[in-house]
């Protein structure tokens, strides 16, 4: 993975609080010109840009056939179990709050098929859950920056399956810390187990496993 750095660091204390329009706007110039810079990108360079408080993140590795797996299985469990009105999407596009500085793109989202008539990057709050499956040449994406950003985007639920060992965990409960919001209720499981994402219940079984 490639971590590049296009936006200072959120200056904090007395003289933030000062110039706060201000920094504000930049941030806010910074984040879209970054954001320009990931869509100019994204048809010409491989692999998967997000956008995190580091900067731009760049996944050179494509999913693998395990990865793609995962997600099918587990998106056509959840919406066999679903109200007819959600969906377990794994398309485009991607989800973000420019006022945090942040775009991601789930490998699968649970929302509302009402929700995704828009034009632009899905409002993070319209998002039932969030899921990943944890990539083999990248698994701190998902188990660290994800499970920071998430709570910052105001998804309620982040669930992430690691087909490296098999296990998986669902996050849930938004509460604030002085670290910023987080997930105060964290229950892991392991393959071969059902697990509950939001409201509904899936099998674990038969989920592939990195060699």
């Amino acid at each position: 993975m490639n971590v590049t750095t296009l936006a200072p660091r959120r200056r904090r204390g007395a003289h933030a609080m000062a110039d706060a329009p201000d920094h504000a706007q930049r941030d806010s110039l910074h984040y879209r010109a970054m954001r320009d810079i990931v869509q100019q990108m994204q048809d010409d360079v491989p692999g998967k840009f997000e956008i995190t408080e580091e900067g731009i993140v760049h996944d050179m590795t494509a999913p693998a056939g395990l990865h793609e797996l995962t997600a099918l299985r587990v998106r056509k469990r959840l919406e066999k179990v679903m109200p007819e009105e959600l969906v377990a999407h794994t398309g485009t596009p991607d989800v973000e709050n420019e006022a945090q500085g942040i775009m991601r793109h789930p490998d699968i989202m649970v929302i509302a098929e009402a929700d995704m008539e828009i034009d632009c990057s899905f409002d993070a709050r319209t998002l039932i859950a969030a899921i990943e499956v944890v990539s083999r040449s990248n698994p701190d994406n998902d188990w660290v920056s994800k499970m920071r950003d998430y709570p910052l985007l105001g998804v309620p639920v982040y669930a992430v399956f690691d087909p490296r060992t098999g296990t998986g965990a669902v996050l849930s409960e938004i509460h604030t810390t002085p670290e910023g919001p987080r997930y105060a209720i964290r229950k892991d499981f392991v393959y071969g187990e059902d697990v509950t994402i939001g409201e509904w219940t899936i099998s674990t079984d038969g989920l592939p496993r990195y060699a």
